[in-house]
């Protein structure tokens, strides 16, 4: 869990021989009582908001319930991360705890990671923030004093960090041998799934959408739809985006390469079956294009799902 991890792991930072400082966490909330987070994990605050004020702000994740609004909440912690900024201080979040600052308004025309599963919010709530799937730590502005992190887990990433920028890099080195911390170079998007379509009522897109479930392998895929929609493209093309988030041609493309993600991972098909078998005739062009969606390419990310099933 990301406040105890965090606390545990920055606690230890200046203990090194050469270390250039120490830190000096603490766990703060809107009331000082113990509560129990969305995980069941119970959780005592040593400080409340009134009564802290800070060098470094964490926003650890937030539990939102799958479709539920972000408005209207956290009022009081959006205000006291406001005081901060206005302060000048450093404000990071980790993981979903980027919600609340774009809540705040914070991420305004600013690069920001969160765990990909947001992806959908901040499509759809947040347009102005660029978000980066991709990315696990992420600059998001004020000159290097607004850093995001992405999945779950970046919260190391996000501790690391922190302790190379103010304790130093050989403290840095030392914590992520301690703690056995690792990099995570390929960044997270090997892990992301599609982004859920939007919901919509647009009756030729859905039919179209239902087509190409059994028929995105066909060849020309982009022509059919729009033939079968009986638009004109250019309406066929603006109403698809409109109802689902997806140019035509990057919906194809983003099935075509889910399906590719699950063969990688379940079946013994040598790379370039695959790429045909996926609507590929090129497989140099299935591999480039597997590499900038995924991150990593297709004998990558085999290799990678193989250990991991095996427990390796």
């Amino acid at each position: 869990m990301a406040p105890y991890g965090l606390h545990e792991v920055l606690g230890e930072a200046g203990r090194g021989p050469n270390a250039l400082r120490s830190l000096h966490p603490t766990l703060v909330a809107a009331e000082t009582g113990a509560y129990e987070t969305g995980s069941g994990v119970r959780v005592t605050p040593q400080q409340g908001l009134e009564d802290s004020t800070a060098d470094i702000v964490v926003v650890c994740d937030i539990h939102l319930e799958p479709g539920l609004s972000p408005e209207g909440r956290w009022s009081e912690e959006i205000a006291w991360v406001h005081r901060h900024i206005a302060a000048d201080v450093l404000v990071c979040s980790a993981c979903s705890g980027a919600v609340l600052l774009a809540e705040a308004g914070l991420l305004d025309g600013a690069d920001a990671a969160s765990h990909w599963i947001m992806a959908d919010l901040f499509r759809d709530r947040y347009p102005n923030v660029k978000f980066r799937p991709e990315r696990i730590l992420c600059d998001s502005g004020r000159a290097g004093r607004l850093i995001t992190t992405g999945g779950a887990s970046s919260w190391q990433d996000l501790a690391l960090y922190l302790i190379g920028r103010f304790c130093g890099a050989e403290e840095a080195a030392r914590i992520a041998r301690l703690f056995l911390l690792g990099d995570r170079a390929y960044g997270q998007l090997p892990f992301a799934s599609m982004t859920r379509p939007r919901q919509h009522d647009n009756a030729a897109i859905a039919d179209v959408q239902t087509w190409l479930a059994d028929h995105y392998a066909s060849s020309n895929p982009v022509t059919a739809m729009v033939a079968r929609s009986g638009l004109a493209e250019r309406t066929f093309k603006r109403q698809f985006k409109a109802a689902t988030g997806y140019a035509p041609v990057d919906y194809v493309q983003a099935m075509r390469i889910e399906e590719a993600k699950q063969m990688l991972e379940t079946e013994p098909m040598a790379i370039e079956e695959i790429a045909v078998a996926v609507g590929y005739e090129d497989p140099t062009f299935f591999r480039k294009l597997f590499r900038r969606r995924v991150g990593i390419t297709p004998a990558q990310y085999r290799q990678r799902n193989r250990l991991r099933t095996l427990g390796e």
